[in-house]
Formats: structure tokens, sequence, C-alpha cells
């Protein structure tokens, strides 16, 4: 009895909760990045977040971290952290990175799909399409990546799908960007509806698809994002 009361308080000591408090802002925060109340430039200050969630700076500051080590956040000499901006050259860079890599996960992927993965991406995209419909932007990231990871998992190349990862946490700002401001939700239908279909084919042709697909995604964000960045200079 008394191994038994040894063996449940160890394991009751290393319990872990399912979300620390710096978990927890630093997934508010990034959202509110995500959905563009902090803007790129904007400062982010410890005192005031603090105040805001009620808490002390010190999960603040372990907040920030995990947002710097994201992409999202920087920290400069005087102005503390402040809210990164990607050059449009550094943009189009993760576009052609991703183009590159999915390509080529895509291409181990294709004869390994089965028919379940593909029923699984279908009701994946079907989510997806009704967060087009009803403009539920803070879905539309998430649900876009994971429709794309599952025509990849299939590869088993578990490296890539991580760098893949980490790039969509970098662009997905940009990418509700690129929604709002040129209401290209029914392009991307349309392309991920035949990326789809060409899957169930098995067509090779679907490798060289999903690159045009993913660099006139790039080419239009930036070109968005540059229109949307002089206009906010000179106003």
């Amino acid at each position: 009895m008394d191994n038994m009361l040894e063996q449940k308080n160890n394991r009751s000591r290393y319990r872990l909760e399912r979300q620390s408090l710096p978990e927890a802002l630093a997934e508010s925060l990034r959202e509110r990045i995500l959905s563009g109340e902090f803007k790129e430039g904007d400062p982010l200050i410890q005192e005031a977040i603090a105040a805001e969630y009620d808490c002390s700076r010190m999960p603040v500051r372990e907040a920030f971290r995990q947002l710097e080590a994201a992409g999202l956040i920087v920290f400069k000499i005087h102005k503390g952290a402040i809210v990164s901006t990607l050059p449009s050259e550094q943009i189009m860079e993760f576009f052609e990175l991703r183009a590159m890599l999915e390509c080529d996960i895509l291409s181990r992927s294709l004869e390994c799909l089965s028919d379940e993965d593909l029923a699984q991406s279908e009701q994946i995209l079907k989510r997806l399409e009704d967060a087009y419909h009803k403009r539920i932007i803070a879905r539309v990231g998430a649900l876009n990546w994971e429709f794309h990871r599952s025509l990849y998992r299939p590869a088993e190349r578990v490296q890539t799908l991580a760098i893949l990862e980490g790039i969509n946490v970098h662009i997905d700002r940009y990418i509700r960007i690129q929604l709002v401001l040129t209401s290209a939700f029914e392009e991307a239908e349309r392309e991920h509806r035949t990326i789809l279909s060409m899957c169930k084919d098995r067509d090779p042709e679907v490798v060289e698809f999903m690159r045009g697909h993913i660099i006139r995604a790039g080419h239009n964000l930036v070109h968005a994002l540059d229109n949307r960045r002089v206009s906010d200079a000179t106003s």
C-alpha cells in the first residue's frame, strides 16, 4: 500500500498542465498578430500586456520569447518587442521554398495516397471551403495547411513537414491579409478542388499544378501587400 501511494505521488509530481500561462498568452498574442489587430511595427509593451491579461510580467516575457522564436516579433534596442515585418522579397522566398519542398513531398506521396487518405483530405477541404464561404479568416490559414499536409503525410517525410509547418507560421498572417485585400477565395477553392481531383486520379501533372498554385499565390500576395504598404505609408 505504501509503495502504491508513493508511486501515485511521484506520478502527480510530474504531471504537466495541458497549457501553461505563458503558452496561453503566446497563443492569444499570436492570434492577435495573425488577425492584424497588432500590425507590422507595432510595439508590444510588457507592462501593458501584463495589465491587459491580469498577470505578472514573467509569463509575458516567456510568451514573447515563444513569439520571437516563431518569427512573429523581434526585439529592438531602446524599443523592446515589436511585431516583425517581412520584406516582400523574403515573403516570396518563403513561397518559393514552399513550392520546392511541397512539390518534392507530393511527388513522393502521390503513389502512397490511399482512398482513406483522400477521403480525409476531402473532409478537410470541405471545412476550408466553409471557412471561405463564411469569410472566417481566422480558420483559413490552419485549414489550408491541414489540407496540404493531409496530401503529404503518406510520404512519411517528418522533417520536411516540420519545416513546411514552420514556414506556414511565418506566412499565415500574410495569407489572411491577401484574402482580405484580394478576395481570392474563389480561385483558391477552385485550385484546391483541382489538386484533390488530380490526386484522386494519381495524375503526376499535379506536382507542376501545385507549383503554379503556390507561386501564383505568392506573387498575388506580394502585389497586394506592396500596394497596402504604399497606401499605409501615404495615408
